[in-house]
């Protein structure tokens, strides 16, 4: 019997295409079907609209205002995509499809060279089918290119740290110093944070000894500072220095001031990774072990992403703010740590505890309820209405009764995991390889679909109704803000121009208007801003929204 066995190089090849077409089908249909969410992924599509309104590719900016709170380079991106697809959904969100594409490549790259075709594989399935990758990488977010970018950093210095690269090494330092300079670029300097302090902690398991040479640590330096400190200077040679300030003092507040609106429990991020990073978060549970290495560079490898999950748990656990995305960058070295166990699953040297399974049978159960709940409750709202639920304020109770359609058939998605689930589980349960792979399938359909579902929804209940209002008032000769409320949704969707008129909210009610002026509430604080600027007329309310106008001589 004649057997045909692809070439290594074939094959790769094969894997790289399939990631670009597992990509496309799953990140691009619907990609600008609905409205960025305020306030991020609308705050960073205004900023590159406003590059491309004034100009201006150097200073990034909001209401045209200087914005220091973040670099260049992500609205760059997205100043691209602007340029190519329109202002518009899509075009702020297509930037990250790429970043998916290159985040798998580089998995499949990494896991191919420390352990062979099969790890890169296994690798692609755990961090592809995962839920938050996932949902991020169809969003208009910034923090997957950072972290591809500190993830990429971080790889490349463990390849210089591997002693059979010594060839390579100067390579490998200055690709590991480029790659965190891009990482800078993207959203500062805590990305040289989490460097040094998971080089610290390696250090310290060596017990401080470490050799390099003068020569390398300048490369690593001057690439650094020449990549990522390129805004910087160029800020300073525009006479910018007021805005290099004002990014400094942003940085030291992100992680030393409390915030109420984002604080949250200490273990607040444990918790996210383990739901958010379903099923990879069980799976690698069984990481821990003392299973000796085959290679350094494995040793190695597996001692950084250990290293690196762990600084990312305690870093931004300690800071104050609490926020979902703080931790995305510990979605690298967890997933990883899956594909790990499950290989070594495969090989039966390490085997799936019941308790696994248990963990991700209840998992499963809690998103089947979000599925099979949410629908039911929104869609038959007077329960929810007759209960005094805490979080159940003035505009979330108008936000219940809003008219979003359901077909009633939503809840067969969350059917269809539970019982994909329980059949994985009961493969796994026989030692069946396959049940691995269905339940990474089961949980990725799961995903995909449920974006698809409840994405337009969820926005039909928490903004759809004022957004609306500033499309409407496009291109009019208005003044368009918000009392109340923290939006940049206004700014982006009336597509507002810049101008030398003050339009701040304290100018606008104070003064005799030349134009209309337009301010949008929300329900809760109606009758405080009502009472407290007597001139603004109600023009009607809609799905928790008090839409409100100043007439213009007045």
């Amino acid at each position: 019997m004649l057997t045909v066995v692809a070439k290594p190089h074939k094959r790769t090849l094969f894997v790289y295409l399939g990631i670009v077409v597992f990509t496309v089908l799953f990140l691009l249909p619907f990609q600008g079907s609905v409205h960025l969410f305020d306030s991020d992924e609308v705050n960073y599509a205004e900023s590159a609209r406003e590059m491309i309104v004034t100009g201006d590719y150097l200073t990034v900016q909001i209401d045209f205002k200087p914005f220091p709170e973040k670099p260049p380079l992500f609205f760059w991106l997205q100043v691209i995509s602007m340029k190519l697809f329109g202002i518009n959904e899509f075009a702020a969100r297509f930037p990250n499809i790429f970043c998916g594409i290159a985040s798998l490549v580089l998995l499949y790259y990494l896991g191919r060279h420390l352990y062979g075709h099969r790890f890169g594989i296994l690798w692609i399935l755990s961090f592809g089918a995962a839920i938050l990758p996932f949902f991020f990488f169809k969003s208009g977010m910034i923090d997957p290119w950072f972290n591809l970018f500190i993830f990429s950093g971080i790889t490349w210095f463990v390849f210089y740290l591997d002693p059979q690269r010594e060839k390579s090494k100067i390579w490998n330092v200055v690709l590991s110093a480029f790659f965190f300079g891009l990482a800078v670029l993207t959203k500062g300097p805590v990305a040289i944070l989490v460097f040094l302090i998971c080089f610290l902690v390696f250090l310290s398991l060596k017990r401080f000894r470490f050799s390099t040479t003068a020569l390398h640590v300048g490369l690593f330096i001057g690439v650094l500072l020449i990549v990522g400190g390129s805004w910087s200077l160029f800020q300073i040679f525009n006479g910018n220095i007021d805005i290099l300030k004002d990014f400094i003092d942003y940085q030291i507040r992100l992680l030393s001031t409390d915030s109420s609106l984002h604080n949250g429990f200490f273990g607040y991020h444990i918790v996210v990774l383990l739901l958010g990073v379903f099923p990879a978060s069980v799976i690698a549970m069984k990481s821990i072990t003392k299973k000796s290495e085959n290679t350094e560079l494995q040793r190695l490898f597996r001692q950084w992403m250990y290293i690196l999950f762990l600084v990312v748990i305690v870093l931004f656990s300690i800071v104050n703010t609490k926020l979902l995305h703080y931790s995305s960058l510990a979605y690298f070295p967890l997933t990883f740590l899956a594909a790990w166990v499950w290989e070594k699953w495969i090989d039966r040297k390490i085997e799936i505890g019941g308790w696994q399974v248990l963990i991700i049978f209840v998992i499963s159960l809690f998103y089947t309820g979000l599925a099979i709940l949410f629908p039911i409750l929104t869609d038959h709202y007077d329960w929810l209405l007759s209960k005094n639920f805490s979080f159940m304020d003035p505009f979330a109770r108008a936000a219940v009764q809003r008219n979003v359609h359901w077909s009633g058939y939503e809840w067969m998605i969350g059917l269809f995991l539970i019982l994909g689930v329980v059949f994985a589980s009961i493969q796994i349960l026989r030692r069946n390889t396959t049940g691995m792979i269905i339940l990474h399938l089961v949980v990725l359909l799961f995903v995909a679909s449920s974006i698809y579902t409840f994405s337009y929804r969820i926005e039909g209940y928490t903004q759809r109704a004022a957004i609306n209002f500033y499309k409407g008032l496009r291109g009019q000769e208005v003044f368009v803000n918000t009392l109340g409320f923290k939006s940049y949704a206004h700014l982006f969707y009336f597509d507002k121009q810049p101008g030398d008129q003050d339009d701040s909210v304290e100018r606008l009610m104070s003064d005799t208007l030349e134009r209309d002026a337009y301010f949008v509430i929300k329900v809760n604080k109606k009758e405080s801003y009502l009472t407290r600027y007597p001139k603004l007329e109600v023009l009607y309310e809609r799905d928790g929204y008090v839409f409100t106008v100043k007439r213009a001589g007045i």
